[in-house]
């Protein structure tokens, strides 16, 4: 899960450098071959179909076990692409909404696609001999262990991914990150990795079921009010938008703020919500079974 971290850490930083939001843009909406953002998504693929032929090669046993991590692996590198190189990435430079959409993306769909592949293992197959002995030996360190177990407590985790929510999108936060292309960085990298803390907080075996749940629900409400706050609200927070005058459906920004706060409000409650009620019924399945 390290490796994978850090893999998603790069893309995020090379995707945040790519923006230019804030500014006009007239031309058609296209696709972002920039070369920092695909690069590190053709490494990422390339390491763990290396590291997936390597292990079916080595052993027959657990080809279906493979099999189930290389789907999820998939679907979020799928789902990270789409939301790095497909042309929303463009249209967000453009639209809240399209910005919105792009986040949401990454934080409730790729990232725990990710997180439940658990891909270090495979991955590790990936690099040669003497990294995969450097990376375990790293991993072992007393200290790293500390803080990753640290990071990962459900409570921690789903603090730092509801700071993270509410701080950058404070006006003067998102204004900040859409003027500079470090702060953007910044931004993106805290929405995703905080996103990869709180998910595999949530799906790790030393969570409890009851907390799990409650963290889920806590996420929900939190995500769900900073949304409903944007769907209410009846001019723009946010410069950077303001200055872009109609969004390209026609939406003034009042209206394109409007729809990024519904995107955070439904599909993101929606998800944290459907969630907790799969672990609240795993927890009640002895019961009635």
């Amino acid at each position: 899960m390290i490796l994978c971290f850090a893999t998603c850490l790069a893309l995020s930083a090379a995707a945040a450098a790519a923006h230019d939001t804030g500014s006009v843009h007239d031309e058609p909406v296209g696709w972002t071959w920039d070369p920092w953002i695909v690069g590190p998504l053709l490494l990422t693929l390339w390491l763990f179909a290396l590291g997936a032929v390597r292990l079916s090669r080595r052993s027959r046993r657990g080809h279906k076990a493979l099999w189930v991590r290389a789907r999820l692996f998939g679907a979020g590198w799928l789902l990270l692409a789409a939301a790095l190189v497909s042309p929303l990435h463009e249209a967000g430079e453009r639209s809240f909404g399209a910005h919105m959409f792009e986040h949401e993306l990454i934080m409730l769909a790729a990232a725990p696609f990710l997180v439940l592949a658990e891909p270090l293992a495979v991955m590790l197959w990936g690099v040669s001999p003497t990294s995969r002995s450097l990376i375990g030996r790293w991993s072992r360190v007393a200290v790293v262990r500390q803080i990753w177990r640290f990071l990962t407590k459900p409570v921690t985790a789903t603090l730092l991914q509801a700071s993270a929510l509410w701080l950058w999108h404070a006006p003067v936060l998102f204004d900040r990150a859409l003027a500079s292309e470090g702060w953007h960085a910044a931004q993106h990298l805290s929405f995703l990795v905080t996103a990869l803390l709180f998910w595999t907080a949530m799906t790790s075996r030393r969570t409890a079921q009851p907390m799990a749940a409650l963290c889920l629900v806590a996420t929900s409400i939190v995500s769900g009010a900073l949304g409903a706050l944007m769907s209410f609200a009846t001019s723009p927070w946010y410069a950077g938008y303001t200055r872009l005058g109609l969004a390209p459906l026609g939406l003034t920004p009042a209206e394109d703020q409007q729809l990024a706060g519904l995107l955070m409000w439904v599909p993101g409650g929606l998800v944290h919500a459907s969630a907790a009620l799969l672990v609240l019924r795993r927890m009640l399945r002895p019961v009635h079974g």
